[in-house]
């Protein structure tokens, strides 16, 4: 890069360009995915006032976190270096085997969460929509898990760009459900008279949903040295810039769904689609009576789920495959054949139990989620010195850092 690029790069780091627009599109693409078709149902469980909270501080959580995790990358004195490479550099080998264990652990309870949704999702469809007979559950799961790998195996490249072009679609697709339901919007949900003195619970209990379905981390450290790159010292203010677009579309967006699809069900409906253990649309399909939903709800479901699949497996495998080079002298062809093996046959037993998706979401997902997006920047902020300059406020680190602790907390209050 040249002295003159990055001179007219630095000159207005604070201005919105076209790629700034891309970029945050990318972050917003990135967590728009199958956690968004479960979020209603959780997120409204609790009734309309306690979401109306959430839906005022998913915005902060959201870009607070993720801004924090990008001056955590740009921290470190490698301008090429990734998170792995960071957090090596500030907390040694150590740290980074620890972080790379906790991120595996991170994306991998995802990837399970998806071998249950989809078999759910296309049994759904087959029994409501085509009126057929189910498919033995093993027979189902194993069919669809086998076909969803075999793509990511032997046609990466191609997923890689069906999966990124699927995003779009899948927005306006979801945009034009949440205009199109606008007429079922009802009082009932509005009705419910709150419990004041429940409400920071509920608020509490609904905090990993948000934390799982706001979360774009996985794009975070390409995204930052993309931005280092171009503006050399002054990533930190377009990093935080398109960060807070990318938190404002996502509450704008994400959260007009969710209201849309909770005011045009009752409390009773959210508690059956929870009992069932399917999406929201798979839901919207079988208690709508028009063919628009009652088709379109399963595909896109389907074309959620798939899509999240690929990338998380691809996350999940890299993951597996970097802790067993460090834990075993076996040839990196035989780790990465059993990290295989492993992470699909766990898939399909998962996928034969069929738990709770959102139980899995909330106790496994989440967690790990929120310990390196939330609690790890900002413990960084305070014990590493190349991060001293690159602080968030105060008032800022403390409300991630109560973000961050009440989505780990609430797992352990609600698994007892």
């Amino acid at each position: 890069m040249t002295t003159t690029t990055t001179a007219a790069a630095s000159r207005a780091p604070s201005k919105w360009t076209y790629k700034d627009f891309t970029w945050a599109l990318s972050l917003f693409g990135t967590a728009v995915g199958a956690g968004v078709l479960f979020l209603p149902i959780k997120a409204g469980a609790g009734g309309f006032w306690p979401l109306v909270i959430l839906a005022l501080i998913a915005a902060p959580m959201t870009w607070f976190a993720h801004k924090s995790l990008a001056r955590f990358v740009l921290s470190a004195k490698n301008p090429d270096a990734d998170i792995t490479d960071t957090v090596e550099e500030h907390f040694g080998k150590t740290g980074a085997n620890l972080i790379t264990f906790a991120y595996f652990f991170a994306i991998y309870p995802i990837v399970l969460i998806y071998g249950v949704g989809i078999t759910n999702t296309v049994d759904s469809f087959l029994v409501n929509q085509m009126g057929m007979e189910s498919i033995p559950r093993w027979l189902l799961s194993g069919c669809l898990i086998a076909a969803m790998t075999c793509g990511v195996v032997f046609g990466k490249e191609l997923m890689l760009k069906a999966t990124s072009a699927m995003v779009y679609p899948l927005v306006f697709i979801l945009l034009a459900l949440s205009v199109y339901l606008i007429p079922d919007w009802n009082t009932s949900m509005m009705s419910v008279s709150p419990d004041w003195g429940s409400m920071p619970s509920v608020i509490w209990l609904a905090i990993p949903i948000i934390v799982f379905s706001f979360n774009h981390s996985p794009i975070i450290s390409q995204f930052s040295k993309e931005q280092r790159r171009v503006y050399g010292d002054d990533a930190v203010k377009k990093t935080d810039m398109i960060t807070g677009g990318a938190a404002m579309m996502l509450m704008g967006f994400v959260m007009f769904f969710v209201f849309s699809v909770v005011l045009s069900l009752s409390p009773e409906q959210l508690s059956i689609a929870q009992e069932q253990n399917i999406s929201v649309l798979s839901y919207l399909a079988n208690v709508h009576e028009s063919p628009f939903i009652s088709i379109l709800g399963p595909v896109v479901a389907f074309a959620a789920i798939t899509s999240s699949y690929f990338g998380h497996f691809l996350g999940a495998h890299e993951g597996l495959v970097g802790l067993g080079k460090s834990r075993s002298k076996a040839p990196i062809g035989k780790i990465e054949k059993a990290s295989l093996v492993f992470i699909v046959v766990t898939t399909w037993v998962v996928a034969i139990i069929n738990p709770s998706i959102l139980g899995m979401i909330e106790t496994m997902g989440a967690p790990m989620i929120a310990a390196i997006l939330f609690l790890m920047p900002v413990y960084a902020m305070k014990k590493v010195p190349a991060m001293a300059k690159l602080q968030t406020s105060a008032p800022v680190q403390i409300f991630t850092a109560i973000c961050g602790v009440a989505a780990i907390t609430s797992v352990i209050y609600g698994a007892f």
